[in-house]
């Protein structure tokens, strides 16, 4: 009987180990990658749930501030045209100086303008003698008719020339007086109290007849008192009243506040803003408000029904309109539509559509959709 000896019972010994060890490395490298991928696949399933923040809709308050930007316009705007042409002689007036109704701003130098007076003059006495003449002859014509000397013919020819003769000297004493009025012209006068706002021109410049804008030589504003215009949204119309007040502030002066009252409203809607003009008056005795800048005009009134508010990065605004992420007690998402009431830039005032308790998601992420499971990561209020 053969035996195998004892290096043979080694080796194969050494044969058998190996392969077991081989067996277990295999079984355990088979275990590792079954718990990576299933841990790969839960983390995979938690990346798919978004983490949201949630945020607690505010009850607005009752009183509804509006502010609009306006523009500020004089009460009262009176461009200075010249009349007639000539060389500007004297100038008494520059920008910034105050003036009173009828004060001369310049005079125009027109020497042509004296010598047609003094030919409308002329023109006018030599219209006074041929009247007085035919005046007399026709007299003396109707005098010799009576006693049958001349035919009626005649005498009717001589009453005719002197209906001529005063209608010559009527358009003599018009043209007189026309030339006259062109004098007048050659002054430049303020209209009414206020400043010169404008001065186009200097001494010896030539000045020319006309009335386009740009070709003024002086504008003299009222503004002492001070036209507001604002442009009011159609929505908030409504709160707007005819001798309601306002407050108005500008630029330069941002620790200030004037009173303004709402004195007149176009009561048309713009077609292509959407807005409704309306006029307020604002006291300016002090010179404080300038003219043709620009403001900031306040409304203050009660709020016309409840109103909630959320930050704007809230809304979802695309082809279906805007809405809000809603998250309900099975942590899954719900879009709702809502009606904005007023967007005051840190926060949006909505009308319609939430309820005070909603949980809002603050910042929705891009692709949401209704029945999309969310975690919920905090809860806060809106910041007012």
């Amino acid at each position: 009987m053969h035996t195998e000896s004892t290096p043979q019972r080694s080796s194969r010994a050494l044969v058998l180990a190996a392969l077991a060890v081989a067996l277990v490395l295999a079984a355990g490298g088979m275990v590792n990658r079954h718990l990576q991928a299933k841990e790969q696949r839960s983390s995979a399933d938690q990346r798919a749930v978004p983490t949201v923040a949630l945020l607690a809709p505010e009850q607005a308050g009752d009183i509804a501030p509006l502010e609009i930007q306006a523009r500020i316009e004089p009460w009262a705007r009176a461009p200075i045209y010249a009349r007639v042409s000539g060389y500007l002689r004297r100038r008494s007036a520059d920008i910034g100086d105050q003036v009173k109704a009828g004060q001369v701003l310049g005079e125009i130098d027109m020497p042509d303008l004296d010598q047609q007076l003094l030919q409308a003059r002329a023109e006018l006495e030599l219209a006074r003698s041929n009247l007085a003449l035919a005046a007399s002859t026709s007299q003396r014509w109707q005098a010799m008719l009576a006693v049958d000397a001349v035919s009626k013919q005649e005498a009717d020819e001589k009453a005719g020339d002197l209906a001529a003769r005063l209608s010559a000297l009527n358009a003599m004493q018009a043209n007189v007086n026309r030339v006259q009025a062109l004098q007048r012209y050659t002054r430049l006068l303020a209209p009414f109290d206020g400043v010169v706002t404008t001065r186009n021109t200097d001494v010896g410049a030539l000045t020319s007849v006309g009335g386009a804008p740009g070709e003024e030589l002086f504008v003299v504003s009222d503004i002492s008192k001070l036209r507001v215009y604002v442009s009011v949204p159609q929505r908030q119309v409504a709160s707007v009243k005819k001798g309601g007040t306002a407050s108005v502030s500008v630029p330069e002066r941002p620790e200030q506040r004037f009173d303004a009252v709402v004195h007149s409203m176009s009561r048309a809607i713009n077609a292509s803003s959407g807005a409704m003009l309306v006029q307020l008056t604002v006291e300016n005795k002090d010179g404080a408000l300038l003219p043709g800048g620009y403001a900031t005009v306040r409304f203050a009134a009660p709020r016309s029904g409840p109103a909630l508010t959320v930050p704007p990065g809230a809304l979802i605004i695309d082809a279906r309109g805007v809405q809000v992420a809603l998250v309900q007690g099975d942590n899954t998402v719900r879009l709702k539509a809502v009606t904005i009431a007023r967007d005051l830039g840190h926060v949006v005032e909505l009308a319609a559509g939430i309820a005070p308790g909603d949980r809002v998601i603050g910042n929705p992420p891009d692709g949401i959709a209704s029945g999309d499971r969310v975690r919920i990561a905090s809860a806060a209020k809106v910041v007012r």
